[in-house]
C-alpha cells in the first residue's frame, strides 16, 4: 500500500520533516495546487493543505477524530477535551469554556493583562533593546495562564516549568521515544496544586468551578484539562504575539499604516495569524474509509491538517504570501481551528496580543527589528521565531 501511495503522490513522497520545520510554505503551495490531500511518508499519514478539505476534516469529528490511542498529548496527561470527541468531549470542555466567552473574558482579564503588559514593557524600556519572545510574549502568556487557572501559591515560573516538561514529553513520544521522568513529577505537582485549588474554592476559581460543575468531572479529569490549558494558552499565544510583532516590524509600510490608524492593529493581528499561525498543523484519525479530494483514506489513517497551508489558499486569500493589514477577509483564517475543537481561548489570546502590541508600539519609540540578528519562524507544529531581537530609541 505504501509503495502505491508513494507513486500516486510523488510531491508528498518528496517532502521532508526538515523542510516543513524550516520553511514549509513553498512546498505547501505546490502540494495545495497539485496534491491538496497528499500522502507524506515523512509524516506516516495524509497532509491536507487546501482550505475546503481542511474545514471538512476539522468540522467532521465523526469521520476524523482526535480520540485515538496514538494521540501523544493524551499519553502524557490522560483523556481531556483535546483528545476526546462527542458527548464526552462536551462534558470535559464546557465547564472550562463557559468562563472564556467574550464578555466574561473582557471582564475578568482586561485589567490583569494591561497591568502585566505595563510591568513587562516598563522593565525593558530603558535598555533600548530586548528579545521580545523571552522578555514579553512568553512571560505574558505564562502569567495569564497562571491567573486563569487560579493556582494559589504557584508562581508563573513554576507553571512554565511544568508546561515545559509536558511539551518535552509530547515531543519525545511523537518522535517515537519515551516520556522523560520530569513529566511525571510535573504532573504530580500539578495534581497537588489543583487539589489545593479545589479545596480552597476561591471565588472565580476556574478549577474549583470545573470540579463543582454539573458535568461531574473527577479531580483527575480537572488536572488533565488544566494541563491542556497550559498547552493552549502558553505556546500558541506566545507565538501569536511574537509572529505578529515580527510581521509588523518586518514590513515598515504596513507598520506605518497601523501607526497612522491604530484601529488597524486588530486587522494586523488577524493577518499575522493567517500568514503564520503559531499552531501550524493539527492531527486527526480517520474513523472509517473516506474519500477526500480524490484521496482514498482508510480507517485508522493519520490525517494531518495543515493550518498553514489552508490559510494561504489563493482561492480564498488572493496574493496569499503577502502581509496586508487591509486584507478584508483575513479573519477567515483557520488559526483557531473549526468545529468542536475550535479554540475557546481565542478571545483571551486576541486580548493579550492587542494589549502587548499596542503598548510596544506606543511606548518604545522607533521600535524596529535588530538588523544584526535576523528573525524568521521555525517549527514543524508550533511555528514562531526562536528569538525576536528588537531595538528602539531609549
Amino acid at each position: 500500500m505504501t509503495t502505491d501511495l508513494t507513486s500516486r503522490f510523488p510531491l508528498g513522497a518528496a517532502v521532508t520533516t526538515a523542510e516543513l520545520d524550516d520553511d514549509p510554505h513553498p512546498r505547501l503551495a505546490r502540494l495545495r495546487e497539485r496534491e491538496p490531500v497528499s500522502w507524506l511518508p515523512a509524516l506516516g499519514g495524509w497532509l491536507v493543505t487546501a482550505r475546503d478539505p481542511a474545514q471538512r476534516v476539522l468540522r467532521d469529528a465523526a469521520a476524523f477524530t482526535v480520540d485515538d490511542p496514538r494521540f501523544s498529548t493524551a499519553q502524557v496527561v490522560g483523556p481531556s477535551m483535546l483528545s476526546l470527541d462527542g458527548p464526552v468531549h462536551t462534558r470535559h470542555r464546557d465547564p472550562f469554556a463557559r468562563p472564556f466567552r467574550p464578555a466574561p473574558t473582557r471582564e475578568r482579564f482586561t485589567a490583569f493583562v494591561a497591568a502585566e503588559v505595563d510591568r513587562l514593557v516598563a522593565g525593558i524600556a530603558p535598555a533600548g533593546r530586548a528579545e521580545l519572545r523571552g522578555d514579553v510574549a512568553g512571560p505574558l502568556a505564562v502569567a495569564v495562564v497562571a491567573e486563569a487557572l487560579g493556582l494559589d501559591g504557584v508562581d508563573a515560573a513554576t507553571v512554565r516549568s511544568w508546561y515545559g516538561a509536558f511539551v518535552d514529553a509530547v515531543s519525545a513520544i511523537t518522535a517515537g521515544g519515551a516520556a522523560p521522568t520530569a513529566a511525571g513529577e510535573a504532573y504530580r505537582l500539578l495534581t497537588a496544586a489543583v487539589e489545593d485549588a479545589i479545596r480552597a474554592s476561591r471565588p472565580g476559581s476556574l478549577l474549583a468551578g470545573a470540579a463543582r460543575d454539573e458535568a461531574g468531572l473527577t479531580t483527575a479529569e480537572v488536572v488533565a484539562n488544566a494541563a491542556i490549558l497550559m498547552f493552549g494558552g502558553i505556546d500558541t499565544t506566545e507565538g501569536m504575539i511574537a509572529n505578529a510583532a515580527m510581521h509588523l516590524l518586518g514590513h515598515p509600510g504596513q507598520l506605518e499604516l497601523v501607526r497612522e490608524d491604530p484601529g488597524l492593529l486588530d486587522a494586523a493581528i488577524e493577518e499575522s495569524l493567517r500568514l503564520e499561525p503559531s499552531a501550524s498543523v493539527v492531527d486527526r484519525y480517520a474513523t472509517r474509509d473516506a474519500a477526500l479530494e480524490g484521496a482514498r483514506i482508510r480507517e485508522g489513517d493519520l490525517v494531518r491538517v495543515s493550518i498553514a497551508g489552508a490559510n494561504r489558499d489563493p482561492s480564498v486569500f488572493p496574493d496569499p504570501d503577502r502581509f496586508d493589514v487591509r486584507r478584508s477577509n483575513a479573519a477567515d483564517h483557520l488559526a483557531f481551528a473549526r468545529g468542536p475543537h475550535f479554540c475557546f481561548g481565542a478571545h483571551l489570546a486576541r486580548l493579550e496580543a492587542h494589549t502587548a502590541l499596542a503598548a510596544l508600539l506606543e511606548r518604545l519609540p522607533g521600535l524596529r527589528l535588530d538588523p544584526s540578528r535576523p528573525a524568521r519562524p521555525r517549527g514543524l507544529v508550533f511555528r514562531k521565531p526562536p528569538h525576536l531581537h528588537v531595538q528602539w530609541d531609549a
